[in-house]
């Protein structure tokens, strides 16, 4: 287990000190991505209340990962469905090309 490391981040102006054990940059690039996204949901009023424009950021983040999840189970239903038919085609490729 790694080490946790003190790293402070900004978001909406705010400075916070985080512990870490995932590597500083990283946790700064995290911190980038939803400063920005807090900055697009916040829009053109600077004044709103930065914990409200943070609950909607964590929540248009959380179905943006839960839309992926589904895309992601989707896709793993149909690459299934594919090696099972690719399974059955050489099976019947098998039967009716003869051995050399």
């Amino acid at each position: 287990m790694a080490e946790k490391q003190r790293v402070e981040i900004e978001i909406l102006g705010q400075k916070y000190p985080i512990r870490s054990e995932a590597a500083p940059e990283y946790v700064r690039q995290l911190a980038s991505f939803v400063d920005g996204r807090a900055r697009e949901i916040r829009g053109e009023a600077s004044g709103g209340d930065p914990a409200r424009v943070l609950a909607l950021t964590a929540l248009d983040v959380a179905d943006e990962l839960f839309r992926l999840r589904e895309e992601r189970k989707d896709q793993d239903v149909d690459h299934k469905d594919v090696t099972s038919r690719l399974g059955a085609l050489r099976q019947l490729l098998d039967a009716v090309v003869p051995e050399k």
